[in-house]
């Protein structure tokens, strides 16, 4: 445990780089029009290049949680923070798809541990119940980040166009870097924790019959609600309901600006949920099927479903903040990095593969004549029965999960 006032000098230092890390995975749907103008992008190239963040992401979350817990936050989070400067950098100097798509994918990479290391911080230095208060905050950053990346990009667009901001995200990040060398505890080194080989180390995360059932969850429900909300609402806004760019980047800010709010509100009453005895596992099991009903709502709308509608599918949405620290909590904590990376592996795995599927499945409608609004609902409804499917499977075996006792 370590004091409340350096506990908030490390919690100012993980947000900046959440916050910065938000900022570069929400800005490709601002930029999607300038991009998609300037270098002829398809829709399944579009979700490509916002999938490549993702699938970077992911790659690294098996060996990330073996470091986090062998090594701790401090030194592991600096070492991805180098990667996230590199890509910055190479995204402002690409000269096609191919650059771009292999820059974000190291950004990917770069920003991986911006989430993961401080909720494994949280596991070790907080107790249980300000740990998923410390969630939600964490989350209002990255909220907060997803917020910059709407209009104030856009206002920045005509002047300094899109390559200068990337240089300045690049700035940001190695001040980032700093700031975590200076003010982040170190932690003592579990040598413990590589003598077996990788896949080997998270055979007790993967067989325990908890994350079997909360891994869907976040795969299909999670990834589809981070999908839409770092890409495809921008095209959503601008192809069906009419909106010009700047109207959209206006719509995606409110969005955005509801979910800071949400998640600091999370913040708020989460300890005294807890205390009350309203665990994570019974939230998610009373608010999901609502954000599934919005989702399916959003798609029967069509046009007629702006900002204002997907903000609502956002804010019904927001108790899946909640299994993060719920998948940490069911693990001691010698292995809480392996749990929240092995879950954050099957989140954006989710997200890529989310964001590229609709791409594609928008491109095979428009290519067989369904106008643009049609082929957007219809993927859309497709995503929000996935979800359901997926809510079934979580909801048919958590009760019985939740009486096991947490893994030893």
């Amino acid at each position: 445990m370590i004091n409340a006032r350096r506990a908030l000098l490390v919690f100012v230092v993980f947000a900046a780089g959440y916050f910065l890390s938000s900022l570069v995975r929400g800005v490709t749907a601002t930029l999607a029009p300038v991009l998609t103008r300037e270098h002829g992008l398809t829709a399944g190239q579009l979700g490509l290049l916002g999938g490549a963040y993702f699938l970077g992401f992911a790659v690294l979350q098996l060996p990330l949680g073996n470091w986090l817990d062998r090594y701790g936050p401090k030194r592991v989070l600096l070492v991805s923070l180098s990667g996230a400067v590199v890509s910055c950098v190479a995204f402002a100097v690409a000269n096609g798809f191919g650059m771009m798509l292999l820059a974000r994918f190291i950004g990917g990479i770069g920003v991986s541990a911006c989430l993961i290391a401080p909720l494994t911080g949280a596991r070790i230095w907080l107790d249980a119940k300000r740990q998923q208060a410390a969630n939600s905050w964490m989350l209002m950053a990255g909220s907060l980040g997803l917020l910059m990346a709407t209009l104030p990009v856009q206002w920045l667009l005509p002047s300094y166009g899109w390559r200068v901001i990337f240089i300045g995200l690049a700035v940001c990040f190695a001040l980032t870097m700093l700031g975590t060398a200076w003010l982040v505890p170190g932690a003592e080194a579990q040598r413990t924790a590589l003598r077996m080989p990788l896949i080997q180390s998270y055979r007790p995360i993967f067989a325990h019959p908890y994350f079997r059932r909360i891994a869907w969850l976040g795969f299909v429900n999670y990834g589809i609600l981070v999908a839409l909300q770092t890409l495809w609402v921008g095209p959503w806004l601008t192809e069906v309901t009419g909106r010009s760019p700047q109207e959209a980047a206006t719509g995606l800010f409110a969005i955005n600006l509801t979910m800071l709010f949400v998640f600091w509100g999370w913040g708020l009453i989460n300890p005294r949920l807890h205390a009350r005895g309203l665990g994570a596992e019974r939230l998610m099991v009373w608010g999901t099927p609502l954000s599934i009903a919005a989702l399916g709502g959003f798609a029967w709308l069509g046009p007629e479903a702006g900002w204002i509608a997907f903000a609502i599918y956002c804010v019904l949405s927001s108790v899946l903040s909640l299994t993060h620290p719920a998948v940490g909590a069911a693990f001691p904590t010698a292995l809480a990095g392996r749990a929240i990376s092995a879950f954050n592996l099957v989140l954006f795995v989710g997200i890529f593969l989310a964001q590229w599927a609709i791409g594609s499945g928008i491109d095979l409608l428009r290519a067989a004549n369904w106008p643009a609004a049609h082929a957007f609902q219809a993927v859309f409804g497709a995503l929000a029965l996935c979800c359901a499917l997926s809510y079934g499977w979580f909801v048919a075996g958590v009760s019985k999960v939740m009486r096991l006792a947490p893994v030893s």
